[in-house]
């Protein structure tokens, strides 16, 4: 059974080009999520393997979509994908349980190492 990717991100170009990496690369994304609801939703009704996650979306950041997930007790491997590389913003994301931030713009091969690496720590 092959791992399943859920993209968050706002931005329907950062959405488009990580789902291109993704895909070329082998891997099956199952979804994608321009919001913070719609990322909640999704994650609950997909269940994906691992979710790319993007900081600043219009509802609300990244890192109160990981805080309610923890409160809601559902866990999920998450790369944080953002424009965002404030060291406060990095740390509590590492302190929620996301595996790797990525800071926009970022080069193909961080986010399949990253991807890869994540893969590899879930199983």
């Amino acid at each position: 059974m092959s791992k399943t990717i859920l993209i968050v991100d706002d931005s329907g170009y950062s959405r488009s080009t990580i789902k291109g990496i993704l895909v070329n690369a082998g891997y099956q994304v199952i979804g994608e999520a321009k919001d913070g609801v719609e990322a909640l939703d999704k994650i609950v009704e997909l269940d994906p393997d691992l979710v790319t996650l993007d900081n600043i979306l219009p509802d609300m950041t990244g890192l109160e979509i990981l805080r309610a997930l923890k409160e809601q007790g559902i866990s999920r491997t998450v790369i944080m994908v953002s424009a965002v590389g404030q060291q406060s913003a990095i740390q509590e994301g590492l302190d929620l349980g996301i595996k790797a931030y990525i800071t926009k713009p970022f080069d193909p091969k961080e986010l399949l190492e990253e991807v890869k690496k994540s893969f590899a720590i879930s199983d």
